[in-house]
């Protein structure tokens, strides 16, 4: 099976074929670094990562580039209101760059904690003032953009496609822009390439039109195409984000260029707190560092590869702490895994008759082909619960086999670990409450000594114990393990 991933230009899977055989360049919409990273960004950046993984698991040469906003996203996502970042800058009092550098850092932390891979290219707006500026002119120059009062439009009605990708048509969309008229557009659905800043405005720049700042959207399109081509293979960016930004980055890309701009548009769906949309206004955004109060990073990424990509994500404590449950059932039983490893690797006698039947090469194909599948991530990880529930039973048999036991692993950290990026190398940290595993191994231990100092009824009743907390212990020749039910 080839894979087929869910293209919104054209509403429907496609075959996914990169423009050059191998490669495939790739551009997803960064953050706008004003404030720390919430769960929606962990929504959006997890659901990437996974595609680029995917992507460089089955042999692609994969270029990801992911921009960081520093200056032009304004507070309507459009062209009114204030910068998001000089609005922040002024509430806290410090410099607009020195929001940008400690969110920006901030940004990465959190991405770096939930096992996001980083971009191979993380442009600045900031640092791309000049390419910005050079669309903007050969815009004017070709017809499609014009300058008024020191600012610049792109003059949509000259784009005879606008609106392909949100498939909303010219004329709903001036009669959206017609509650505050710009008197500066000639349309109103008309959008900024270059926005005259006022005197006080600190981020400003010299252009030909005089002192200014790059629009939001000019942004993407002028780092995308400088470091991945004209036309490139994959954009990613959120839902809400098809309109008006990236709408707005095919119209000035292509009328640029006169080429196609991106060949596969990827969205992911948003995040809901209690069934309601997540918002400031309505006080309900998690922030990523207090979420990792209450959960490990890799419990939120589980939880957020729970659900497909283009699906809502709806953020409840009781989804976390099943997801959390569920997490770590997965991880003891690799956790069991590569500790009957350790033991069979210190053993100087190796038996391999009797070696139990498991279809590994089974399981391998149906996880690869719910990923071929758009990438569908739940799907993935319940072809991992389903080769949980045959390595338990290899595991609870009286006779292990070393070969075996090295193939699942290697399978673990292959699909789960490489692909999914919830395996971790070490397990101890990878859920919350790692010191309850702790304590569930010394009270192991302590029922091991009993079961040695042959007090049958003691140790019956540690085991019946730990079963009503849901920890079933298994007795083997040459050791116990423990599992969540």
């Amino acid at each position: 099976m080839s894979l087929n991933i869910y293209n919104t230009l054209v509403r429907q899977k496609e075959e996914f074929k990169p423009l050059v055989e191998g490669r495939v360049n790739m551009y997803v919409c960064g953050p706008t670094v004003y404030g720390h990273s919430h769960i929606g960004h962990a929504k959006s950046y997890v659901s990437f990562d996974i595609i680029v993984r995917y992507l460089r698991y089955l042999g692609y040469k994969t270029l990801y580039v992911q921009n960081i906003t520093d200056v032009g996203h304004l507070t309507d996502d459009a062209d009114e209101g204030e910068d998001k970042i000089a609005k922040q800058s002024k509430k806290d009092r410090v410099h607009p760059m020195q929001v940008v550098e400690s969110y920006t850092r901030s940004y990465f932390e959190d991405m770096d904690a939930l096992g996001v891979v980083r971009p191979d290219i993380s442009p600045r707006a900031t640092g791309h003032i000049i390419e910005q500026i050079e669309m903007a002119r050969d815009l004017i120059k070709k017809g499609f953009a014009y300058e008024k009062n020191g600012s610049v439009y792109f003059n949509v009605a000259k784009f005879k496609e606008y609106g392909k990708l949100s498939r909303r048509p010219l004329e709903e969309m001036e009669a959206g822009a017609r509650v505050e008229v710009n008197k500066e557009k000639r349309n109103p659905a008309d959008f900024a390439l270059w926005k005259k800043a006022d005197a006080e405005h600190i981020m400003q720049w010299e252009s030909p039109w005089g002192m200014g700042f790059p629009g939001w959207h000019l942004e993407c399109s002028a780092m995308s195409m400088k470091y991945l081509g004209e036309t490139f293979d994959i954009h990613g960016g959120g839902m809400e984000n098809q309109f008006p930004h990236h709408e707005c980055e095919i119209a000035q890309s292509e009328c640029s260029t006169g080429k196609q701009f991106v060949k596969y548009w990827i969205h992911n769906n948003m995040v809901t707190v209690g069934g309601q949309k997540m918002g400031k206004s309505l006080g309900n955004v998690i922030n990523l560092k207090d979420a990792f109060k209450k959960y490990t990073p890799l419990v939120v990424r589980f939880f957020i590869l729970q659900s497909h990509y283009r699906s809502t994500l709806d953020f409840t404590n009781e989804a976390l702490d099943g997801a959390s449950k569920g997490y770590e059932k997965l991880l003891n039983t690799v956790r069991n895994v590569r500790n009957e490893i350790e033991k069979l690797g210190k053993s100087e006698n190796q038996k391999n008759e009797d070696v139990p039947f498991l279809d590994l090469t089974g399981f391998k194909k149906a996880f690869l082909e719910a990923m071929d599948d758009d990438f569908n991530s739940p799907q993935a990880i319940g072809v991992l619960f389903d080769l949980n529930r045959e390595v338990n039973t290899v595991l609870a048999g009286s006779k292990s086999n070393l070969k075996l036991l090295n193939e699942i692993n290697g399978i673990y950290n292959e699909l789960a670990g490489t692909v999914l990026g919830i395996i971790p190398d070490q397990l101890e940290s990878a859920v919350a409450g790692g010191g309850e595993n702790d304590l569930i191994q010394f009270i192991i231990e302590l029922r091991a000594e009993a079961r040695a100092q042959k007090l049958w009824v003691m140790s019956d009743k540690i085991r019946d114990g730990l079963k009503n907390l849901g920890i079933v212990i298994e007795d083997k020749k040459d050791g116990t393990t423990w599992r969540r039910e």
